[in-house]
């Protein structure tokens, strides 16, 4: 007999990382694919989870000074065209409008009424915002001007995962104008701040804040700044973005506004943005071969609730029971809001409803029996490290708040671990290419992690590092150590050391 024990998910992480993180989707009941190639359906638990993701960031934004609006899915072709480097980043991925009606022709339904001018579905809306912005921005009394969108993007790609990377995402993205350079900075980074302290405290997940490359950066920004997690298959996922946009837009959208001595300017600009790759994250962080795991802080439900009911004469004792512990648990806060609770009253076996919400990632199951009513007690199960306890009612109460923050901790602090274990300082060409070469070709996952060298950040030598090893600059580390070094590659003079990963 196989002494192999019996998982939630197969394959396993080890087995196969690729296909295991699908698994967990499925089994977890967060989303599927659509009948659109490319897209996908994200169902009411993974949603709940992006609603959380949203309430957060968008009271954080407010707190930082940020209005929502909103602005057209459509965007004129020409509009793209006017900053080159922009249209040039995106226009492989974009999906183009070119008719405005359909007509009949047999059983078939053709486009019909061809546009004057095709119409772009956002890929991203600098440029629509941006000839907006030249319609408010008129004197520096009008600035600074700070924008946020929550909205859907198209992006046409070839090579899709849900959440990863996928044809329409979800996700906000900030814009902001200012009368100077040190302003529009000062932005760039404060957000990047907001978006690493969301991924620590609320996700549990640990966060590198960097700047990207010049080959890594986004089409026409001056500088990009980005926070990089590690993976459980040890690569890269750039968990957000920070723009500073310089002039560039500005100057392709005519974004003036005439000084305090009446001079008149080109404006400084921003974006950032997150999307619904956060959850794609959160999977690949916490989750394990029983399935997803969620940080209580952004868990769209705190605690199921499961009745245990062998004989139906105690049926309604028990579901009295569940309701009043229920209403007693609803009036706790943690973390901002009231607990979140759910009681499970489908009639199916015990054993596999358990299972169900273990793989759904729920922090906290309570069985309750009519033994456990008879000793005030509750059975509860802690999804982080399945490990399940009799507690009396009085003290689960008591220490239900710590309990919880007591699970966000232990997965910050794993994930915190298992990061730290794989970043290796590499001082040599050679080093780097092991680090990176797979022992074993057909698990490739199990070698590698990030890399911590010095580099000249020359671009000929880093397309040569993608083409080898599917290896990039993930980013220039912001806490780094202010030492110059030799790079490993070229042994000129490099300015710090940077992190390189294989990525999602």
């Amino acid at each position: 007999m196989s002494s192999k024990k019996k998982t939630a998910i197969s394959p396993t992480r080890e087995e196969d990382y690729s296909e295991w993180y699908q698994q967990v989707i499925k089994e977890a009941d967060l989303a599927e694919h659509s009948p659109v190639r490319g897209c996908m359906v994200i169902k009411p638990w993974g949603y709940g989870i992006w609603e959380n993701i949203q309430k957060v960031l968008d009271e954080k934004f407010k707190e930082t000074g940020h209005q929502n609006a909103y602005f057209p899915l459509f965007i004129p072709v020409s509009f793209l065209e006017k900053e080159a480097k922009h249209v040039e980043g995106f226009a492989k991925e974009c999906a183009v409008v070119t008719h405005h009606r359909l007509e009949k022709k047999g059983d078939k339904l053709v486009p019909a009424g061809e546009l004057d001018e095709p119409l772009v579905i956002r890929p991203t809306s600098e440029m629509i915002i941006g000839e907006m912005f030249s319609k408010w921005v008129h004197s520096y009394r009008d600035l600074p001007i700070l924008i946020n969108q929550w909205a859907n993007i198209v992006r046409w790609e070839m090579r899709t995962r849900m959440f990863l990377r996928t044809t329409e995402f979800l996700w906000q993205e900030g814009h902001t104008a200012h009368a100077t350079k040190e302003e529009a900075l000062e932005e760039t980074l404060k957000m990047l701040d907001v978006y690493a302290d969301f991924a620590k405290n609320y996700l549990a997940i640990p966060v590198i804040k960097g700047q990207k490359s010049e080959g890594e950066k986004f089409p026409g920004a001056d500088t990009t700044y980005c926070i990089e997690a590690m993976m459980q298959d040890k690569k890269a996922l750039q968990g957000g973005t920070s723009h500073f946009l310089g002039q560039n837009f500005s100057k392709s959208c005519n974004i003036k506004f005439a000084d305090i001595d009446g001079k008149e300017t080109f404006c400084w600009t921003s974006s950032w943005g997150v999307t619904t790759r956060l959850i794609g994250a959160l999977i690949m962080v916490h989750s394990d071969d029983d399935g997803l795991i969620l940080p209580p802080r952004i868990s769209p439900t705190h605690i199921v609730i499961l009745p245990v009911v062998h004989k139906e004469d105690v049926a309604g004792e028990v579901a009295s029971y569940c309701e009043n512990l229920k209403s007693e648990l609803t009036k706790i806060n943690y973390f901002g809001r009231p607990l979140q609770v759910f009681i499970d009253k489908r009639e199916i076996r015990g054993g596999e409803k358990k299972w169900q919400w273990i793989k759904k990632g729920i922090p906290l199951i309570l069985e309750v029996g009519p033994r456990d009513i008879k000793e005030e007690a509750l059975f509860v199960t802690r999804r982080d490290d399945k490990s399940s306890k009799s507690v009396k009612r009085s003290v689960f109460l008591e220490t239900l708040v710590e309990e919880l923050d007591s699970i966000q901790s232990a997965l910050l602090l794993r994930a915190t671990k298992f990061r730290d274990e794989n970043i290796k300082e590499i001082k040599t060409k050679e080093e780097f290419y092991a680090f990176f070469t797979p022992e074993n070709k057909e698990k490739p996952e199990i070698h590698g992690g990030f890399a911590k060298a010095y580099f000249c950040m020359d671009a000929k030598i880093e397309e040569k590092l993608k083409e080898d090893l599917n290896v990039t600059v993930r980013c220039i580390p912001l806490d780094h150590e202010d030492k110059e070094g030799i790079c490993i590659f070229s042994k000129n003079k490099a300015a710090r050391q940077v992190i390189f990963a294989k990525a999602y």
